[in-house]
């Protein structure tokens, strides 16, 4: 079981300093990498899951927090949780990740997008709602033909992207390609995951019985792709009180990756958060 942090709003705030101490004490403490989410913008009754979220929660850019971070760190992966792939052209976003990747030296491979579920977000930024899971699924072609692609050029022509003869440099830091995760809680986001992506994040309020089909959807629809179902991670969240028997229990349902967040907005609190979660998983070095 590998284990990584998550750091959002409303608990971490918009501080560098805050921020660079998180990351750097989840590296110390043996975490494997970090996540942050995105919101393009929002608006007065944006609402998730029966969640209103603030209008004023404060979301940084995800990729941009992510580059500041790596300069601070050595090793820490880095995440997205999740990059909300609809709303980005992916000819730019392919030279942003592979930028991050390179600079990195290959640690920007927790990868993780998703449609969004905010109809106000699609529509501030000229995305038609109701197709956006069709242009997710282009986006991620895209972006998979423009790292892997030569000198000769990358052609591509669909729905929503229509290119011939691009080509784009730096690729990923040795590598063809970047990991890709698909998150979401819809069997739609696991079949996307299994045929399209290399692991699958579900959000955090299905239930057992729902978890289980969608995971056994992602391997189905990874098998029909001509992929290697065992392959594919599986990422789920799970509170920082998460003891040793919670986490064989998870990797009892298959789950590859634990995401965890500190629930105090103290720095020293953070730190005695992780620092007791990393005792207790035998993450310490």
């Amino acid at each position: 079981m590998k284990y990584a942090i998550s750091y959002s709003p409303p608990h971490h705030g918009v501080d560098p300093d805050v921020l660079v101490a998180y990351a750097r004490t989840a590296e110390e403490f043996g975490f494997e990498g970090i996540y942050l989410p995105e919101h393009v913008v929002l608006y007065p009754g944006a609402t998730i899951g029966g969640w209103e979220i603030p209008p004023d929660l404060p979301y940084l850019d995800p990729l941009d927090a992510l580059a500041f971070v790596a300069a601070a760190t050595d090793r820490l992966l880095l995440g997205t949780g999740v990059l909300l792939l609809p709303y980005h052209h992916p000819v730019v976003l392919a030279k942003r990740l592979a930028t991050l990747d390179v600079l990195a030296r290959g640690r920007m491979r927790l990868l993780t997008v998703g449609l969004g579920a905010l109809p106000g977000e699609a529509a501030a930024t000229g995305v038609d709602f109701a197709s956006r899971g069709r242009r997710a699924d282009e986006a991620i072609d895209v972006l998979r033909l423009l790292w892997a692609g030569g000198t000769d050029g990358a052609e591509f022509h669909g729905e929503f992207f229509d290119f011939t003869g691009l080509v784009s440099f730096p690729k990923p830091y040795r590598a063809a390609t970047l990991p890709i995760h698909v998150g979401g809680s819809s069997r739609a986001a696991a079949r996307r995951a299994g045929s399209r992506g290399d692991g699958y994040f579900p959000g955090g309020l299905l239930p057992p019985d729902e978890r289980a089909a969608q995971l056994r959807i992602a391997r189905e629809a990874a098998a029909s792709a001509g992929r290697d179902p065992a392959e594919l991670e599986y990422t789920r969240t799970a509170s920082m009180d998460l003891t040793a028997g919670g986490s064989a229990a998870l990797a009892a349902q298959g789950v590859t990756r634990v995401v965890v967040g500190c629930t105090a907005t103290d720095p020293a609190e953070q730190r005695e958060e992780m620092y007791a979660f990393a005792e207790r998983h035998g993450l310490l070095p």
